[in-house]
């Protein structure tokens, strides 16, 4: 077992995820904050192991299996508070997402299937000596994917701060319209990327899917 930097990073990412998903139910605008804050370091250490594990050489086994399940791991963990927040606005405060209301169940699905589907197709693509790295769509899904989440805990923080510090006036009214709109565009983007780098990965490596081969 080789405990390298990145699988160190990677590690961290993982116990980072339970604060992330506990933090958003936290009544007050700054728990939700700190779970932006960390969820944003969270997300860009996703990125920084990888390029530590190329640059020094130190890719390993373990950080290859370690580095999916944390991926998967935050991805579940910050859906719960969206899909649960969205869909519990209380007397004060209205989460809901301009257009879409409260995260819809098939998005949430299709979200989340998406990743056990790919995660076992390069499983069996492994048992058939084929490893399968990331393709550019996945990775440009997975960058609009995080901010979609990053920005929709930020909506919550800046819901519960405008209930909590009263806030008014035309900035007040422009972000609010702005920042609950940027919400529903990158989560329509997710939702097509997610779709079309799922099929991506399944076109190129359709010739594992045929019998016999």
């Amino acid at each position: 077992m080789r405990w390298t930097l990145p699988n160190i990073i990677t590690l961290a990412r993982i116990c980072l995820t339970p604060v992330i998903a506990l933090l958003p139910f936290i009544q007050g605008y700054w728990p939700k904050v700190i779970a932006f804050v960390t969820f944003v370091i969270a997300a860009v250490s996703d990125a920084i192991d990888g390029w530590i594990a190329r640059r020094w050489g130190s890719v390993s086994e373990l950080g290859q299996l370690l580095d999916p399940i944390a991926d998967k791991l935050l991805l579940f963990a910050t859906l719960i508070p969206i899909f649960w927040i969205t869909r519990h606005p209380t007397i004060l405060v209205d989460y809901r997402i301009p257009w879409w209301g409260s995260l819809p169940v098939w998005v949430a699905l299709l979200l989340v299937g998406r990743e056990v589907l790919i995660t076992a197709f390069r499983f069996f693509a492994r048992r058939r000596g084929v490893m399968i790295p990331a393709a550019g769509a996945g990775k440009l899904k997975a960058v609009v994917q995080n901010v979609f989440i990053g920005a929709t805990i930020a909506w919550f923080a800046w819901k519960d701060a405008i209930a909590e510090l009263r806030l008014a006036g035309a900035f007040r009214n422009f972000w609010d319209q702005f920042h609950g709109w940027f919400v529903a565009v990158t989560l329509a983007g997710a939702i097509v990327l997610t779709v079309y780098s799922l099929l991506v990965y399944l076109y190129r490596y359709r010739a594992l899917l045929k019998v016999g081969k």
